[in-house]
């Protein structure tokens, strides 16, 4: 036990520095937020390839709560929604209203092509179009899936870490 102590401390911390704060515009809104976010996902339509992507950008490896982004459980508790893949006709109320439930100033991220403008989706019976049509969107994250240094770019962004 002496012994895995001394290493420990001969040692020290051993962590990679982070990569240079991301460029960019940063949403009004995401201003007022200073350097802590509070996020609810809401799924309103994909095919989960997103929601594989976030569940990496919120793993050990990735770790986006060490840049101030946090997922929350509920809308009422969060300072941002991001929403993955296209607006389905079935979702469409619950996310107006997941919006509404927002409290200001509220920013919202439109994660994943799909989300952009429907991706491979669009033209579907299903699908009432992308996350634009339905709420305002603040900041869009490219790509299907998008990789997770991606998003914890964009996210990065808003909390301005």
């Amino acid at each position: 036990m002496r012994e895995l102590l001394r290493k420990i401390i001969r040692t020290g911390r051993v962590a990679e520095d982070p990569p240079a704060r991301p460029g960019g515009a940063v949403p009004e809104a995401a201003a007022e937020l200073r350097g802590s976010v509070q996020i609810r996902h809401v799924d309103a339509g994909s095919c989960n390839g997103c929601e594989v992507e976030i569940a990496s950008a919120f793993g050990p490896v990735h770790d986006a709560e060490r840049y101030g982004a946090r997922l929350v459980a509920s809308p009422r508790h969060a300072d941002a929604l991001l929403v993955t893949g296209p607006v389905t006709r079935n979702m469409r109320v619950a996310l107006r209203r997941t919006h509404e439930a927002v409290p200001a100033p509220k920013v919202v991220v439109a994660l994943g092509d799909c989300a952009r403008g429907c991706g491979v989706f669009a033209g579907a019976y299903g699908v009432a179009g992308a996350v634009d049509d339905v709420v305002p969107v603040d900041t869009e994250v490219p790509g299907c899936p998008p990789e997770p240094e991606a998003i914890v770019a964009a996210l990065r962004g808003l909390t301005g870490r």
